[in-house]
């Protein structure tokens, strides 16, 4: 049998959100892993995957990827089997999925990579914000009895100070089924100015929440913290933007595209 490690990024939503290239390439594999703690494949259970490839998917968990103290076991297949593993997204945006491909080198493994549609490019997409003008990425966790980390808040803070748009991902616990919500991101970020009052949020910050990126029921707002708290912004998969300095063009295309105060045109 041939021996190789396929990387799939499924996209964001759906079974028809891979390359016809990828989906050519799950059809000729042996066996199929896949993962769904970084990120999750939207408006798509795995029997939906299975169904539109003719073979079934073996989803691993974090522990079974990153904790394995042997070799983890889509390496140990792919040594004698042709082997994908799958991702929502881009599978080589996760450092854990980066560290199996080293390891398929040093097994001497052949590895073909997929790429997929990433919410690193979404994001700025769907909002009309320019990608060039985004500083570093920041995941905000869960609070966990009380405790709130302050580096989240350090690093988006460093990207407002250059002017540059912060994409916010939100924490995700796959395994308990817990996804959180753009109202707990933006009550995590009005909870950490007032702990640390440096001037991050102020009730005329505007924050972008996208929904659903990339589906058909995709869903996006833009406005002030306190307002989006009273609004409908959908439900998980989401995630947040804090805009840095706009260009003329991302304010009328926040305005428009998301329903934005118009006033950030004028203050622009």
């Amino acid at each position: 049998m041939t021996s190789e490690l396929i990387f799939v990024g499924l996209g964001l939503s759906g079974v028809d959100g891979m390359t016809v290239k990828a989906f050519n390439a799950l059809k000729e594999c042996d066996k199929i892993y896949a993962e769904f703690y970084t990120s999750h494949l939207i408006g798509t259970e795995i029997e939906d995957l299975e169904k539109a490839l003719g073979k079934k998917i073996e989803v691993q968990y974090r522990a079974q990827v990153e904790e394995d103290k042997e070799l983890p076991a889509i390496i140990r297949d792919a040594k004698t089997m042709r082997v994908a593993f799958v991702t929502a997204g881009d599978t080589m945006l996760a450092t854990t999925h980066v560290d199996l491909r080293i390891q398929a080198m040093y097994e001497g493994i052949p590895v073909r990579m997929f790429t997929g549609v990433s919410i690193f490019t979404a994001a700025p997409a769907v909002f009309g914000l320019q990608p060039y003008k985004f500083g570093r990425t920041v995941t905000l966790p869960f609070l966990e009895q009380g405790y709130q980390p302050k580096s989240p808040y350090d690093h988006i803070m460093a990207n407002k100070k250059l002017g540059l748009h912060t994409l916010i991902l939100l924490d995700i616990r796959a395994e308990e089924l817990r996804y959180m919500t753009a109202k707990d991101a933006i009550e995590w970020l009005l909870a950490g100015e007032e702990k640390w009052q440096e001037g991050l949020v102020t009730d005329k910050t505007l924050l972008c929440v996208v929904s659903h990126a990339g589906a058909d029921d995709m869903k996006l707002v833009a406005g002030y913290p306190r307002d989006l708290l009273e609004m409908d912004l959908g439900t998980p998969l989401q995630s947040v933007i804090l805009p840095g300095n706009l260009h003329f063009m991302e304010a009328e295309a926040l305005v428009d595209f998301a329903g934005a105060p118009k006033e950030i045109i004028e203050d622009d």
